[in-house]
């Protein structure tokens, strides 16, 4: 296990923001009070949770908050919303900047800063922007297809289709998420995803954690629902395959701007990985990934909170 030095003072006046105002909040709260159980573990007797909502600046000012550690899911939390306000506050906050949190976001934005490195293999889709035709399109793209809204987590709005009367239709639903939508065709092959860290100044990938839902694909309910996904950890991939994931996570990681923290996931078809997108708020509550990629490599859950909120700064 790495040794994980404190870089904040146990008596630090932490607020865990959680909750908040997207779909994803519920996941969010139950990560965020996961995290605050392993601060006053850690000795960070002062952590509190706080409910992101339009008084956030009143709560943490009324709470003489020093740090933020940003337990947020999804718009607002995960966007570069709220870090854009606490660069405002000049409160040091956990995790990912302004720039990367918007740019991951957007899986779209995502795609076109990864194209810029040729060895970062990326899945033929197309981009509907508010208005146009779907039909037209994805007339270069085979069925079957997956439809994504373009900024949205937890498969909220994603669905698989066949032909074009249910990819019409799911267009609708994605656009009741977003306006913008993320239209990739779909392969057979294995999901994969593995985290993002950061000690020391060094940055570096966890165990590979590959995903085998009993759903038809990795869905809302086979991430949320114990049971509903066989987890193999560490992935059954050859030596090369693993060492080419976690190189181009890292990779990905960097090329966005991320900091701290992020989870990578990607598709594997035959010897491609395919990255899907990049999550810069990753979850952390029973069931989540990050903690249990971790886990693999001898970090337990309260370290690497520890190792989260060690990321805490300004000016990302």
């Amino acid at each position: 296990m790495q040794h994980i030095v404190p870089k904040l003072k146990k008596e630090a006046k932490i607020a865990v923001v959680c909750g908040g105002m997207s779909s994803e909040r519920e996941v969010s709260l139950r990560s965020g009070n996961n995290c605050l159980q392993a601060l006053h573990r850690l000795g960070y007797k002062n952590a509190v949770l706080i409910d992101l909502d339009e008084n956030i600046s009143e709560k943490l000012k009324n709470e003489k908050i020093e740090y933020v550690y940003n337990a947020l899911h999804g718009k607002y939390g995960e966007d570069g919303c709220f870090q854009g306000l606490l660069e405002i506050l000049k409160i040091p906050y956990s995790g990912c900047g302004v720039m990367a949190d918007a740019i991951c976001m957007n899986k779209e934005y995502t795609k076109k800063i990864l194209s810029t490195d040729k060895t970062i293999p990326l899945i033929k889709s197309v981009f509907l922007k508010s208005g146009e035709d779907a039909v037209e399109k994805v007339k270069g793209l085979n069925y079957p297809l997956m439809i994504k809204p373009v900024c949205e987590g937890s498969s909220f709005g994603m669905n698989k289709v066949v032909n074009e009367e249910e990819m019409i239709k799911a267009v609708e639903e994605a656009r009741r998420y977003n306006p913008d939508v993320l239209i990739e065709e779909y392969l057979v092959g294995k999901c994969a995803t593995v985290g993002v860290l950061e000690n020391n100044g060094k940055t570096f990938a966890t165990a590979i954690l590959e995903l085998r839902p009993k759903n038809e694909w990795y869905d809302y309910e086979a991430k949320y629902t114990k049971g509903m996904t066989e987890f193999v950890l560490p992935a059954e991939l050859s030596p090369e395959m693993t060492a080419k994931i976690k190189e181009i996570a890292v990779k990905a990681h960097k090329l966005t701007n991320c900091s701290g923290v992020s989870r990578v996931d990607f598709h594997i078809v035959g010897d491609i990985p395919y990255v899907l997108e990049i999550n810069t708020s990753p979850g952390m509550t029973d069931t989540s990934d990050l903690p249990a990629q971790a886990l693999c490599d001898g970090i337990d859950y309260d370290n690497l909170v520890l190792l989260i909120l060690n990321s805490c700064g300004l000016d990302k």
